[in-house]
């Protein structure tokens, strides 16, 4: 971690991260199994992120889809597969939805890091990253659509794909400004947070896990079941 950086940003993240963790526990039945998987994989992210083994920025493939990669294979891995479909039916898409108020603290971290020179303007809601939006209208949708059942499934389904579009948004321009070959944009600020603990969770878990709360409510969704 630079020097640099004040010690309450990545304590927030933490603490941000953590809920996440929470949250998404909260919509599984089977929480042991889970809670393995997720603790292996971020002690895992946390060891790599730590040596840094992310900062060698120059092969090929980039060494950021070890962070990227294998969260995405599990989330196809779990729609493609009969008993990946068999778990989807038995998370609980309100909680799901409710995940995504991480996402205020995920933006004030970005615009934090953004001051410390750690990620570009264009992840910010300053720059060109609007999903704040999905945060703060969350719990609407969550209590109203899911707890009270008072918002019609279109409402629901439309909110999913917008949100989801605006998350596409921020990781298209995050992955493109991370330091790696494929660089396109914020050359002069790049986005080195992703390279370090314990920012580094944010490709390797929270991201996979809004797509993967957003993919599974659609699920549901399309299949006639809000609760």
């Amino acid at each position: 971690m630079p020097g640099t950086i004040s010690q309450y940003i990545p304590l927030l993240f933490i603490l941000t991260t953590a809920l996440a963790g929470w949250i998404f526990l909260q919509a599984n039945k089977n929480l042991k199994a889970v809670s393995v998987i997720i603790i292996a994989w971020m002690i895992l992210q946390t060891l790599l992120a730590r040596s840094g083994f992310y900062f060698q920025t120059t092969g090929m493939p980039p060494r950021l889809m070890f962070a990227i990669l294998p969260p995405l294979l599990l989330i196809i891995a779990s729609f493609a597969l009969p008993a990946g479909r068999r778990y989807l039916d038995t998370l609980d898409p309100r909680m799901l939805t409710w995940l995504h108020v991480v996402r205020i603290p995920v933006e004030i971290t970005l615009y934090l890091l953004m001051i410390h020179n750690l990620v570009p303007m264009l992840m910010t809601f300053e720059g060109r990253n609007f999903d704040i939006f999905s945060g703060l209208t969350a719990p609407f949708i969550a209590y109203f659509g899911y707890t009270k059942q008072k918002l019609p499934k279109i409402v629901l389904l439309v909110w999913n794909f917008v949100c989801l579009f605006l998350l596409a948004t921020v990781v298209y321009y995050g992955v493109l400004s991370a330091p790696t070959p494929f660089q396109k944009y914020s050359f002069n600020q790049p986005n080195m947070a992703v390279l370090l603990f314990p920012f580094v969770w944010l490709p390797s878990f929270i991201v996979p896990l809004v797509l993967f709360s957003h993919l599974v409510c659609i699920r549901s969704l399309l299949r006639g079941k809000t609760v």
